[in-house]
């Protein structure tokens, strides 16, 4: 038995037929989405050549571009977590795909550099509506299928991120503010499928809300450990994602490989993040999302582990990314299911994430400045080898008497 009161029983939410939250067109439009905000989020960093040139900018005030949409992605979710519930599904959502858009024609359009981090704040502002509002719907509206859908859902994300850069590479740097433009009018017809997402999705609220309610202050105290680990579950492991991505070519090219055969690595570890996502979505109509992320933890440690090893480092970092995939969508069901009552737990945690993938850049720069870049594969490990403890602390805080897979 664990010595941590339990947050609240662990259930799978049940949506009835009459209570769907999402008619099969809004669905895929809902993945269309996720297209998009991928590819908007991987667009900025291959057009910064272009927007130096045009607007006289230094390689530092270029990547605040970057910046300032992660900034208005956090504050897009923090705002869409204020407004859900309050406002209509469908509003809000508009909302966040106008935002997008309009910030995406703002960026191409923008005259000069302070109004173009406008744009990019602004556009970051729709994104965060768009990740956190279908995440969260995602979450609430499939029940027991909640986890695989999700894991479509972002799977989709990753397709946007590897598509978005191919576009800009096909029509050159120059015309970024082309792409930027279609991007914007691509948004405008997933308007007219929201009317296929219902307005008010269902509460989630499991049978150990009463528990809940009784358990008193002792309780609370269990909730705010719960929800603190799981979100630091999700900035360790998105400063992997990120800390991969960043380091992995320095790395290979460090033991030995040349600049190509690194990029074509890097490439290869972004594609299979998205094509696990997929892989598993059969395992998680079987599996429960604690033994989805313990393995993926244990995984992604091992691998970066035998990444140490020359030879095998651009195959050890395939399948860091193969077994990171789910993660970040199968931990938000068990984070919904385990905490029902803390309503703005999936927030939280995709803020923190977010902040996390922004933050994690001059930590790891700085302990690779102590350790060298050799170092790079161990550093993630140990913080790989955190994240695998921070979920069997999870599983035994939010364990309950029925027997899961």
């Amino acid at each position: 038995m664990s010595d941590v009161p339990t947050a609240s029983a662990v259930h799978h939410p049940q949506v009835a037929e009459e209570a769907r939250v999402f008619s099969p067109a809004a669905v895929v439009a809902s993945c269309v989405g996720f297209v998009l905000i991928g590819a908007l989020q991987a667009l900025y960093g291959p057009a910064i050549p272009a927007f130096r040139d045009e607007f006289g900018l230094s390689p530092s005030a270029a990547g605040l571009g970057l910046s300032a949409h992660f900034i208005g992605g956090v504050a897009g979710v923090l705002l869409f977590d204020r407004l859900y519930g309050r406002m209509g599904n469908r509003t809000i959502l508009g909302a966040s795909y106008l935002l997008m858009a309009l910030g995406a024609a703002g960026f191409a359009l923008a005259p000069n550099w302070p109004v173009g981090l406008a744009a990019a704040l602004l556009a970051g502002l729709g994104f965060g509506g768009v990740d956190y509002g279908l995440n969260q719907l995602f979450a609430v509206g499939f029940g027991k299928r909640s986890t695989a859908m999700l894991n479509i859902l972002n799977a989709h994300f990753g397709i946007g991120a590897i598509l978005g850069p191919a576009l800009i590479g096909a029509v050159g740097a120059a015309h970024y503010p082309a792409v930027f433009l279609a991007f914007a009018a691509a948004n405008l017809p997933l308007l007219l499928c929201l009317r296929g997402v219902r307005d008010r999705a269902p509460l989630t609220a499991g049978p150990g809300e009463d528990t809940a309610r009784a358990g008193g202050t002792a309780l609370r105290r269990s909730l705010a450990s719960v929800l603190g680990v799981f979100v630091a579950l999700y900035v360790l492991h998105v400063g992997i994602e990120a800390g991969v991505g960043g380091w992995e070519p320095t790395h290979l090219e460090t033991v030995g490989y040349g600049a190509g055969a690194a990029a074509t690595a890097t490439s290869v570890y972004w594609l299979m993040l998205t094509v696990g996502r997929f892989l598993v979505v059969p395992v998680a109509l079987r599996y429960s999302p604690q033994t989805i992320i313990t393995v993926s933890c244990a995984g992604m440690t091992v691998c970066l582990l035998l990444a140490v090893i020359p030879w095998l480092a651009p195959f050890a970092y395939a399948g860091v990314g193969l077994f990171m995939a789910p993660i970040f969508p199968t931990g938000l069901p068990w984070l919904n299911a385990a905490a029902p009552r803390a309503r703005s737990a999936g927030a939280l945690v995709i803020a923190a994430s977010m902040v996390g993938g922004v933050a994690s850049g001059p930590a790891l720069g700085k302990a690779i400045e102590w350790s060298g870049v050799r170092a790079v594969p161990l550093l993630l490990c140990v913080v790989s080898a955190l994240c695998l403890l921070a979920t069997l602390w999870l599983i035994r805080a939010t364990r309950t008497d029925a027997p899961s897979r």
